[in-house]
């Protein structure tokens, strides 16, 4: 029972999931909303350029019934008038396509946001599958487009009824009409008859938006072992990824430890810490940490040291504060310099002394240390 509630899409879908599904294309949309965009934006933008339409349909429709008889016996302006013509109705028609263009781009975005998906376009020869085919025709999703289809024609069938059955007597009485009141007359029915159509298609679209964005919630939801599947790949495996860091770990310490021979001094806690510091006058503007570690690590230090003739200079205090405050490669706090300063200038002075063949100078004794930058750790 554990095995089957596992595998069961009762979870909701992750983020990846998500994401990897707008990839493959899939995303809600609704041919309802987009539909009802159109047509409510068809409807709108006739009434808002209805005066523009007017002037630039009119003014050519009159020049195109007019007869010149110089145009139409030669064919060089009859082009030039044609395309004069097409040029004014295509300026008419400018603000009202610009409006479905931006309808048609922005209506599907509203619902699914933007989304361009080679994967969508690239061919799927399983579609061709016969079996599957057939499994798609009698599948919920078809049952479900199938009573949606149904209830569309009987709400919009039911709407037009309505509309006509209203508006037969306004219609008949057109007849007896002058063409001068008739004409508008035809053209207010016309409106309001496309206004409740554009009403029946927000109510479909109305409800097919919820129930696309449910759809692809349930489409998409995953089962527990499809989580824990993804969270493994995403992270990967803890065993792999434990070794790689024991790795990376491993190269970042052989680094660190090449470093150890160009250090000018390293300062132990004697057992526990152990640091090495660089300074290049010119090249730097304060001393830097070019090694640290601890136990281990800091034995592995002090005898490359050691190996090298790196000067080892036991200063608990100045050891911890140096291995707490300052991180690899970096310059060490503004707080340490006069201690660093002190001990590097022992150094310096000591390399002197044995090329000079001079007795050793003495080791500063307790090297300030702030308080603030003291650490009394242990590892």
């Amino acid at each position: 029972m554990a095995e089957e509630s596992d595998l069961e899409k009762t979870e909701p879908a992750s983020p990846r999931r998500i994401e990897k599904a707008r990839e493959e294309g899939q995303v809600a949309r609704s041919r309802e909303w987009v539909t009802f965009a159109l047509l409510g934006t068809a409807l709108a933008g006739l009434w808002l350029t209805a005066g523009t339409l007017e002037r630039g349909l009119g003014t050519t429709l009159r020049q195109g019934m007019a007869f010149d008889r110089a145009v139409a016996f030669d064919p060089a302006r009859m082009l030039v008038q044609a395309e004069a013509m097409g040029g004014t109705v295509l300026l008419a028609l400018a603000p009202f396509l610009g409006m479905m263009l931006l309808a048609a781009l922005a209506a599907p975005v509203m619902l699914g946001g933007l989304l361009f998906s080679p994967k969508s376009v690239l061919p799927d020869f399983a579609k061709l599958d016969p079996a599957a085919g057939l499994g798609r025709m009698f599948s919920s999703q078809s049952l479900a487009e199938l009573v949606k289809a149904l209830a569309k024609s009987a709400l919009v069938g039911g709407v037009g009824y309505y509309v006509i059955s209203d508006g037969l007597e306004a219609m008949m009485a057109l007849m007896a009409e002058p063409v001068g009141a008739a004409v508008p007359h035809t053209l207010s029915l016309v409106v309001r008859s496309c206004a409740w159509m554009v009403a029946a298609l927000l109510l479909i679209a109305a409800v097919d938006v919820p129930y696309q964005l449910w759809s692809l919630h349930r489409k998409l939801r995953m089962s527990r072992q499809d989580l824990r599947d993804e969270q493994k790949e995403s992270e990967g495996d803890p065993h792999v990824k434990g070794r790689i860091r024991r790795q990376q770990q491993a190269m970042a310490r052989r680094r660190m430890m090449a470093e150890v021979p160009k250090a000018d001094v390293v300062v132990t806690n004697p057992t526990h810490f152990a640091v090495a510091l660089r300074y290049v006058e010119g090249q730097m503007r304060a001393p830097r940490l070019v090694a640290k570690g601890a136990d281990l690590v800091a034995q592995r230090i002090r005898e490359l040291a050691r190996e090298h003739r790196i000067e080892v200079v036991e200063s608990p205090a100045l050891a911890r504060s140096l291995y707490r405050h300052t991180d690899l490669g970096k310059e060490i706090p503004s707080g340490l310099y006069t201690a660093v300063a002190e001990l590097l200038a022992w150094v310096y002075q000591l390399r002197s002394a044995r090329s000079e063949g001079r007795d050793a100078p003495a080791l500063p004794a307790d090297l300030p240390v702030p308080e603030a930058l003291r650490y009394e750790g242990t590892a």
